[in-house]
């Protein structure tokens, strides 16, 4: 199997990406719960995980080789900085998981704009890259999965903040 750099270096890039993210997460969640706040959504939280690590595994087993879409690439470099938009609007409210205070939602940046626009990101990562890697079957079949997923996320998350309200 032939390794492309450019491949090599935008898998490496997700990776390291989602890996500062999850410890980001973990702190502001550990933060977050030390002030009250309540996690919502935790069963299926392993299951996200599993996705997105799923996801992670195929753009490495079939795109390590590829040659990268240039077009694809300039979308997700826009999406990138969608990405750091939404996560300074948030600041120390950025989690990968569920969790609710009684503060008041935040409405500036993207949220002005869109009710979950860290979810509207993660429907177009999910397609984007392994468009990017010239892989539209793995972006098929992730963007269902995905899909799947958010159905029941994001109807726990409503349901979370309605409680809060």
């Amino acid at each position: 199997m032939s390794v492309s750099l450019p491949a090599l270096i935008l898998l490496i890039f997700l990776v390291v990406q989602r890996l500062f993210e999850l410890a980001l997460s973990r702190r502001n969640t550990r933060r977050l719960l030390a002030k009250g706040a309540s996690e919502y959504g935790a069963a299926h939280y392993p299951y996200m995980i599993a996705l997105h690590g799923a996801w992670l595994a195929a753009l490495v087993w079939f795109g390590i080789g590829q040659a990268l879409s240039l077009p694809w690439l300039a979308v997700f470099v826009v999406l990138q900085a969608l990405r750091v938009w939404i996560i300074v609007s948030l600041g120390g409210r950025w989690t990968t998981r569920i969790i609710v205070s009684p503060e008041p939602l935040v409405t500036r940046g993207p949220f002005a704009r869109a009710r979950h626009p860290n979810y509207l990101l993660v429907i177009a990562e999910i397609l984007t890259v392994p468009m990017i890697l010239g892989l539209p079957t793995v972006a098929a079949i992730f963007s269902a999965l995905n899909a799947a997923m958010l159905t029941v996320r994001i109807g726990a998350e409503e349901e979370a903040l309605a409680r809060w309200r």
